[in-house]
């Protein structure tokens, strides 16, 4: 396999026609490498469109719904990231050469050390995974300029959002299957919260966020 021909085809063939044409995201792509964060027995579905499986039954997001999710995010260099679900630490590199700080959650303990393994061997050291329950977030580091769920839920916690900054967001894909769309809110200034929908997509659900209740006839 040509790594570069494949890498130049995901970005053009799959991320560039989902409306992702931001160019430091694209630019970002093209330099931090893919294949790098997937298990090895996967590495030739490193830039397929589909979700790549993962140690303990989980799997990366495909690339053009990690790619959209990060422009939508829109991150800067002076900010804190909170990202919860770690996978393999891939979402958590491209937040980083965006952002000043990253902390990232992962409830699974194998995840968890494969996600700071592999940040560490691509020398990102403003990233920081810790095994930890995503629900709660990470009150300790509070507030964050933006908070990403790189999974599903089925709503967002308020606890997630009372670690928001004044004008910060979080991205997140809420919903059940087959029925899902990636939400971006975001605080104003005077502490309510805005909700804009984005794009319609499926994830796996992440470890921890419950369904919503419903009512039994």
């Amino acid at each position: 396999m040509n790594i570069e021909q494949a890498r130049f085809n995901m970005i053009e063939q799959q991320i560039r026609p989902w409306d992702v044409l931001d160019s430091s995201v694209l630019s970002l792509l093209a330099m931090v490498k893919r294949e790098d964060f997937v298990p090895a027995a996967y590495r030739s579905m490193a830039f397929m469109d589909l979700e790549v499986p993962l140690p303990d039954g989980q799997c990366m997001l495909a690339p053009r719904v990690e790619a959209r999710m990060l422009q939508e995010l829109n991150v800067h260099k002076h900010e804190k990231v909170l990202e919860i679900g770690a996978g393999s630490g891939f979402m958590a590199a491209l937040l980083a050469h965006k952002a000043q700080r990253v902390v990232s959650l992962e409830i699974r303990p194998e995840l968890a050390a494969l996600a700071a393994q592999n940040l560490r061997r691509a020398g990102i050291t403003n990233a920081e995974v810790r095994q930890g329950d995503g629900t709660l977030g990470c009150s300790q580091d509070t507030p964050f300029d933006a908070i990403v769920l790189s999974g599903s839920v089925a709503s967002v916690p308020d606890k997630l959002l009372s670690q928001l900054k004044p004008g910060g967001r979080l991205i997140a894909i809420v919903g059940q299957e087959p029925v899902m769309r990636a939400v971006l809110v975001t605080q104003g200034a005077d502490g309510r919260f805005n909700s804009k929908e984005l794009f319609d997509t499926v994830a796996p659900r992440l470890d921890g966020f419950g369904e919503l209740s419903r009512f039994q006839f």
